[in-house]
């Protein structure tokens, strides 16, 4: 379960960005393309799958920017 930046997996950035409209673009190789809507905006998120491991706070972050999404809203603080 993910905590903060901590213990993010593949499965769960993907569960929360489909949840907040990214949808499935392509992938090349290990690395999956998302896009969706925010602010009117179009944006585009790479999301590396390494299986069941948890990904690196640093990668999450910089999944977090590409996104657009506030991070308080990914770590569920308020």
């Amino acid at each position: 379960m993910p905590n903060g930046l901590f213990n993010w997996t593949f499965n769960d950035i993907e569960k929360f960005l489909k949840k907040n409209n990214f949808v499935y673009n392509y992938s090349n190789a290990s690395h999956y393309y998302y896009r969706g809507f925010i602010n009117k905006e179009i944006r585009k998120v790479c999301v590396p799958y390494h299986g069941k491991k948890a990904l690196k706070p640093k990668t999450v972050k910089g999944i977090i920017l590409q996104s657009g999404i506030d991070q308080k809203k990914w770590t569920g603080k308020n």
